[in-house]
């Protein structure tokens, strides 16, 4: 299987992964009001056992905050999710996942900086592969912090964590302390009165990605 050139409009594809196809959206930002950046953003779904997809809620209105920016978005289903290949491997074959689809991208993509975001599960993963990937900036949100092991994590500088005050499956106060534990710089955003899947915050959450990313841009920082 030959993977496909990187498209010019919106499109779902398939790519070569580690054991089998993988399950691709591409989007394009905006562009009536908004300069186009060169950034790639790879956005990461959340838990596979648990209905976790490109298409989850969270996700999409991560992706979209991104490219209401004038962010490129690349969303992807993990092993054994929707047309993806595989079987589930607790977040250690997801990485592989994430590091084919990242090769992808910068392969089409040469001259665009990299930005990972995961929510939940998929900020686990994304976590996990920064230190390979190296990417330029990083979004966890909502991450399982003690419910996966985070050790030897090696996040950019560029790293914002966003995570709500009422999250009923990873409990707050265990990321409030994961983070105060970890030696590299990063913004928290603490969402009150919003639990794991952020209903009636996702126009809160868009907001809290838009103000902590805008000044990443390489027109702001030109």
């Amino acid at each position: 299987m030959q993977n496909p050139p990187f498209p010019q409009e919106a499109a779902a594809l398939s790519l070569q992964g580690p054991v089998g196809p993988l399950d691709v959206v591409v989007d394009l930002p905006r562009l009536d009001d908004v300069a186009l950046q060169p950034v790639v953003a790879v956005v990461c779904h959340p838990l596979s056992t648990e209905g976790g997809t490109l298409h989850n809620k969270v996700v999409t209105m991560a992706a979209s905050a991104l490219r209401d920016l004038g962010v490129t978005t690349v969303r992807f289903n993990f092993r054994s999710v929707g047309g993806s290949a595989g079987t589930f491997d607790h977040g250690v074959g997801e990485q592989d996942d994430l590091k084919a689809v990242v090769t992808w991208v910068r392969q089409q993509q040469p001259h665009a900086r990299l930005w990972l975001v995961g929510f939940s599960f998929g900020s686990f993963v994304s976590l996990k592969a920064a230190g390979d990937l190296q990417p330029d900036a990083l979004i966890s949100i909502a991450p399982p912090a003690g419910r996966w092991d985070f050790s030897g994590i090696a996040p950019p500088p560029r790293w914002l964590v966003i995570q709500g005050e009422q999250d009923e499956i990873v409990d707050p106060q265990a990321v409030y302390d994961w983070l105060d534990s970890v030696d590299a710089p990063h913004e928290l955003v603490r969402m009150p009165d919003t639990s794991h899947f952020f209903h009636r915050k996702l126009i809160d959450l868009r907001g809290a990605i838009t103000h902590g990313v805008k000044g990443w841009l390489p027109d702001a920082m030109a």
